[in-house]
Parts: C-alpha cells; sequence; structure tokens
C-alpha cells in the first residue's frame, strides 16, 4: 500500500510536467531541426524540475497524519509500533532519491524538512540531503549542518530497531562527512568535526569539539574551524 501511495503521489507529481513536454513536443515538431531538438532537451528537463516542486508539495501532505504516530520506540523491524517510521521513511526517501539533490542547501530543503515534521530554527542551514526521520530531528537557531553529513533519528541493537529523537542546539555545527545517530544531543554551541561518528545516546556538552570514529572531546585546533 505504501507504495501504492508513492506511486500515486509522484504520478500526481509528473502530471503536470507531462501536460508541459507534450505541449511544447507539439510545438518543436514543425521547426527545424537545429531549433527542435534543444526545444525538446529544454522542454523534458523543464517537466522533470515542474515534477521536483510538484513533489516536494505533495508528498509531505499524508506525512502529516503518519507524524501522530511517530514516536521514539524500541521493537522488531518488523511490528505494528514501527511503521509509521517506514512510512515517513518511506515517503522522505522518494524527494531524497529523486530531486533533493537539486534544492540542497536552498530554502526548499528547508521547507521540504519542515514540512516532514523537523524543527528548524531561524538561520540554520542543511547542506545535506543524507536526512531519515526528519520528524524526530531538531534544530535550534543558528546551526549549520555541513555538506554529506548524515543525521538520523535511529539505530539497531540486538536485532531490535530503536526509534530515538536527535536534538541540536543552538550555533552547533556539523562538519562535512559528519554522521550524527539516534538518540543524540549536540549541545550549544559544539563542533562536530568532519568525517567523524557520534554514536547513538552520546551527549555533546556546549561549546566541546568532537572527531573521531567514534567521535570523543578534543581541544579545537586551527583545522577546526572549516567545517561547512
Amino acid at each position: 500500500m505504501l507504495y501504492l501511495l508513492i506511486a500515486a503521489l509522484l504520478g500526481l507529481a509528473l502530471a503536470p510536467g507531462i501536460g508541459v513536454c507534450l505541449h511544447l513536443f507539439q510545438v518543436s515538431d514543425g521547426l527545424a531541426p537545429l531549433i527542435a531538438l534543444p526545444l525538446k532537451g529544454f522542454t523534458v528537463f523543464l517537466g522533470f524540475l515542474i515534477f521536483g516542486f510538484c513533489s516536494i508539495l505533495l508528498v509531505p501532505l499524508p506525512n502529516r497524519l503518519i507524524l501522530r504516530f511517530l514516536k521514539p520506540c524500541r521493537g522488531p523491524y518488523f511490528s505494528t509500533k514501527i511503521f509509521p517510521w517506514y512510512a515517513h521513511n518511506i515517503l522522505t526517501y522518494s524527494i531524497r532519491y529523486t530531486f533533493m539533490e537539486w534544492i540542497t542547501p536552498t530554502p526548499f530543503n528547508l521547507f521540504f524538512f519542515r514540512q516532514m515534521g523537523m524543527k528548524i530554527g531561524a538561520r540554520s542551514e542543511i547542506n545535506t540531503s543524507n536526512i531519515s526521520d526528519p520528524g524526530l530531528i531538531t534544530l535550534e537557531e543558528e546551526v549549520t549542518i555541513g555538506g554529506s553529513a548524515t543525521i538520523l533519528a535511529h539505530y539497531a541493537v540486538r536485532g531490535y530497531l530503536v526509534i530515538a529523537p536527535v536534538l541540536i542546539k543552538k550555533g552547533a555545527t556539523i562538519g562535512l562527512r559528519a554522521v550524527i545517530m539516534g538518540g543524540t544531543e549536540i549541545g550549544e554551541g559544539a563542533k562536530i568535526l568532519p568525517n567523524s561518528v557520534v554514536l547513538p545516546k552520546s551527549r555533546v556538552p556546549a561549546g566541546e569539539t568532537w572527531a573521531g570514529v567514534p567521535a570523543k572531546k578534543i581541544e579545537e585546533g586551527p583545522a577546526s574551524e572549516h567545517q561547512g
């Protein structure tokens, strides 16, 4: 049923672009090849862009209902209480793997993540598409998420899936390709350096700099200034 829902939503998002393509293809058919072929190429890509912007409007609509049931929990991967998590992420990934790279980082990716339930404070920026479970993630004001960083509000342990919120407090910075896992809290003004992995349930105190795999506190040096 979830796949049918995605097919319906993305199908609706495709419809306006298809209409534009069909109309402009008819126009180009009467033109010389040197003009018709570039026009058709432009038309196809324009149709893709129309699809993308329509999809970030349509996909969050059923998610509003799902968010009512999306709660922190622990259970077997295939269980009733885990199902809202599956549904939430299938909707999220339908955009992540089709259009998200085209709108990262812009106000449009912030719009989509907010519509999916992520709490994003003023002047925060997300320069990555690697976001799972946005409805369980909170970014306070002036947070910077560096390029290709990964944030997910879940992890696995002993055959169970644990769904746990992530909180990144005001002024924190997550470096390039860093990984923030479920149940983590990043303190105000803290820095996670590039390529670091913050393990589940970690607590990074305010103002500290962490680095490594797994990430641990380090003394901040000149290299920590370049993170986004």
